[in-house]
């Protein structure tokens, strides 16, 4: 299936992108808003939205069919890994997942088109509607391009022209997303673009930052401190910092017939993505005291991940990507020769996995890639003293709890700073309507404008 080069993204590789380009785009986006976007109702968008999240569902579809064909050797993840990835994503792209979070964060759902009011603005004799930006300029970071394809559902929702600027090579899933569109509505496709160039690239990014009145964007610290500091003072900016998570596993979820799904679950949040995303576990703290001990239970987890190799293969990676994991490997094996406590396990003849287990309660960064530490704790408190280091940098805890304890353990977490807590094997599918970082989604894209009457 080939496409047409409709978005700068599509140019050959050795097309040069020069300001006055990236100028005339912008300029075009926001008369195409003006024309094709703002005249749709939030209801007919939400329709559209559906219908495009049906459509990448049947095994069928072309640009499905196309992601999977050619997605290994675009993007390195594997046909079974995308897959998975596609169906997560768009199987919660629906109506009414779109209206109940239209409704969650603006309060009601019908203010992205007129004045209305919740029951308490009602008795204060107030009403609200809220108004999208003219153009939203969107920096995601990596190649899993979930957080990509979110912003552009949320542009479209609240009916801003949108330019997508992605890291060099990473622009293949939102491309094939853009596309979609353009095939199920050309011209609400023509108030979105699609483009890649080198980070810090000064004179491409001065101009997209000078006509977009809302940035968003995931990275670094860095890199989101150097967006900030180029942005005009008008200019709304919506950042997404690097984040980890980490997944806590009671004692009292180590017995029974659960066990095979509690470690299914878990290996769910380290394959997904090939663990690349913020929301997968670097670390599974483990309590002691179970039925089945805490390096028992990395055994398991071993396993499942060499069983998942078979099913759901990592793929290539960079040879220095390897390389690091190879030498993180060796560490562990000198510290296993002299520790009883740390145990190491390998992917037999590859990197493809690895899990380690020790007994050091302290956070450490997985090399990502299907690389997981499984830690022996005694309880939660000796494992929120171990991830202390990082407590302000903690997006998500996958938290696994018998039923009584779940409430106190998760006020615990929510007070310590974690902002998402949810059960093993959804750490890496966060709903619609989830609040990433703590913080409403549609909410932080518009202008709310209060009537009182």
């Amino acid at each position: 299936m080939s496409r047409p080069n409709y978005f700068l993204a599509d140019l050959p590789g050795d097309a040069v992108l020069s300001p006055a380009i990236i100028e005339e785009a912008c300029q075009t986006l926001k008369r195409n808003r003006e024309k094709y976007l703002l005249p749709q109702s939030p209801a007919r968008l939400a329709r559209l939205l559906h219908t495009l999240g049906e459509n990448w569902l049947q095994p069928d579809y072309p640009f499905r069919l196309q992601a999977l064909e050619q997605g290994a050797q675009q993007t390195g993840f594997g046909g079974p890994t995308l897959a998975r990835g596609l169906d997560a994503f768009f199987s919660q792209l629906t109506e009414e997942n779109l209206s109940h979070l239209v409704t969650q964060d603006l309060g009601h759902g019908q203010r992205l088109e007129t004045f209305a009011s919740s029951a308490v603005e009602t008795l204060a004799r107030r009403g609200a509607r809220v108004r999208g930006a003219e153009l939203m300029a969107h920096f995601p970071a990596g190649k899993v391009p979930n957080p990509a394809w979110m912003s552009m559902v949320l542009g479209l929702l609240t009916r801003s022209a949108q330019f997508l600027k992605c890291d060099s090579g990473a622009s293949w899933l939102p491309r094939l997303f853009a596309h979609s569109l353009y095939d199920l509505e050309p011209k609400l496709a023509a108030c979105l673009e699609v483009a890649e160039w080198p980070g810090g690239t000064l004179p491409l990014e001065e101009v997209l930052l000078r006509e977009a009145d809302c940035v968003t964007a995931t990275g670094s610290d860095e890199a989101l401190a150097a967006i900030r500091h180029r942005l005009p003072p008008r200019t709304r900016f919506v950042a997404h910092g690097h984040r980890v998570s980490f997944a806590y596993v009671c004692a009292e979820c180590l017995a029974g017939y659960g066990v095979r799904k509690l470690v299914a679950s878990v290996v769910d949040d380290v394959v997904a993505w090939n663990q690349l995303g913020w929301l997968s576990p670097h670390v599974v703290y483990v309590e002691r005291g179970g039925a089945l001990s805490p390096v028992e239970f990395a055994a398991r987890v071993a396993g499942e991940l060499e069983l998942r190799e078979r099913q759901e293969p990592r793929g290539a990676v960079p040879p220095e990507t390897s390389a690091s994991i190879a030498s993180r490997r060796a560490f562990y094996e000198v510290r296993a020769a002299h520790w009883p406590e740390t145990r190491l396990w390998p992917s037999p003849g590859s990197t493809a996995w690895t899990v380690v287990h020790d007994v050091d309660p302290r956070f450490e960064f997985s090399c990502q890639h299907r690389f997981v530490h499984v830690k022996a704790v005694q309880d939660l408190t000796e494992a929120l003293q171990g991830a202390d280091a990082i407590r302000h940098q903690v997006s998500t805890v996958g938290l696994a709890a018998p039923f009584g304890k779940l409430e106190e353990m998760a006020g615990r977490l929510a007070d310590w700073g974690a902002s998402r807590i949810c059960p093993p094997g959804r750490m890496q599918t966060p709903p619609l309507g989830g609040r990433h970082d703590g913080r409403p989604a549609l909410a932080d894209l518009v202008t709310f404008i209060d009537w009182e009457q």
